[in-house]
């Protein structure tokens, strides 16, 4: 099913895409930044490392495109997040190796994932497959079409129980924050929320994980998928808490 553009930001000829990465690994995102910057309709509007950095992207800076890494996203967590938090949001994946299957696949586009491709594709590709998804509002890879004949919309969590999203938006991105150390008073200030709105959300957390405490809530988060490890040429990256916005772009004309 195709979703239209939502009103209140109509994309029309003359309006460049602004494409955002949400990738851990640095030296990838520079190489999709200057892509994006050499590309005609096209340009950069940030980049996010983790899942509660990404979600603060899509609400304070919208882009048009967000291009997700699937080692960073392998249960379609934040996909589903983004597309629900955002109808007009054009949402490609880019499809490591490992997560190159049908189920992985079915499950983004039920997400709500419009494009897919591999990840070490050349430039000219992953240029051509945004202005495809953006014309069509689907496009995929004919190197990935092969694992699905026709792919429907239909919910991850029905193809994978351990995937289930209990969590609210913001209670998801408050137990990203737990699981990387912070106090109520350090998130508080990340997400711009007051200690006690921070606190409410953990407890809420731990009632819907049925956990003991902030540690068993993490511990069971990624037992069950709700929370995932970096991928591997992420280890040893720092882990960025705050999204960085492109400033002083210009509109070009549009792809």
């Amino acid at each position: 099913m195709t979703r239209s553009i939502e009103p209140n930001r109509p994309h029309h000829p003359g309006r460049s895409l602004g494409v955002a990465s949400i990738d851990p690994v640095p030296l990838f995102r520079d190489g999709l930044s200057a892509l994006v910057h050499r590309t005609q309709g096209l340009h950069w509007a940030g980049h996010a490392a983790s899942h509660h950095s990404a979600l603060q992207l899509a609400e304070q800076v919208r882009p048009d495109v967000a291009l997700i890494d699937s080692g960073l996203d392998p249960q379609c967590h934040l996909t589903k997040l983004l597309a629900a938090g955002d109808p007009a949001l054009l949402i490609i994946v880019l499809v490591r190796q490992s997560n190159r299957t049908a189920h992985y696949l079915t499950a983004a586009i039920g997400a709500g994932a419009h494009a897919a491709i591999p990840r070490e594709a050349e430039a000219r590709r992953l240029a051509e497959a945004i202005r495809r998804a953006y014309t069509d509002r689907r496009y995929i890879d004919p190197a990935l079409s092969a694992l699905i004949a026709r792919p429907k919309r239909q919910s991850p969590d029905g193809a994978n129980p351990k995937a289930q999203m209990p969590l609210s938006r913001r209670e998801y991105q408050v137990l990203q924050l737990v699981a990387e150390g912070l106090e109520n008073s350090a998130i508080a200030k990340i997400l711009y929320l007051s200690v006690e709105t921070v606190r409410t959300h953990v407890k809420s957390i731990l009632r819907k994980l049925s956990a003991r405490d902030r540690t068993h809530a993490v511990t069971t988060a990624f037992r069950s998928g709700i929370l995932v490890t970096q991928p591997d040429d992420a280890v040893g990256v720092p882990r960025e808490t705050q999204f960085t916005k492109a400033v002083g772009t210009a509109d070009t004309p549009t792809v």
